[in-house]
């Protein structure tokens, strides 16, 4: 068995096309439209051949979609995760929880989907990202 990809709903593909690409760092591998029915299938990974994030855009959709209980959160290991969290904390991501023990944080997509961070390694906490509070569940 292996693991192929795990699938979200996105209502603002450009937005989630951002978080996803431009500031977590995945790379489209393939693209999907499905004009008669009105949706496209996006596949992003860290690199061709590993494990995917399938994003899945109704077109039209505008109602929020609200998070199931069943699913929990996708995870990324990062190389350094305080410039990580740095770099999303200024473009407007939401930090639910920092990387106080410069080992894991939380923070939530443009759909509210949680994603952790995990840091490649181990890093001493730093500040102010140790003395920092959970803004929010994950």
């Amino acid at each position: 068995m292996k693991f192929l990809h795990a699938m979200v709903r996105v209502l603002d593909l450009d937005a989630s096309m951002h978080f996803y690409c431009d500031l977590l760092g995945l790379k489209e591998i393939r693209r999907k439209d499905y004009s008669e029915a009105k949706f496209s299938l996006i596949y992003l990974a860290t690199e061709e051949g590993e494990p995917e994030v399938e994003l899945t855009h109704n077109w039209g959709e505008t109602e929020p979609y609200g998070n199931g209980k069943n699913f929990g959160h996708l995870a990324f290991r990062v190389e350094n995760i305080y410039e990580t969290c740095q770099k999303l904390m200024d473009a407007g991501v939401v930090i639910n929880r920092p990387p106080r023990d410069g080992h894991m944080a939380f923070v939530l997509s443009p759909d509210g989907i949680s994603i952790e961070l995990l840091q490649a390694g181990k890093l001493e906490p730093q500040e102010p990202w140790a003395s920092m509070e959970n803004t929010g569940s994950w």
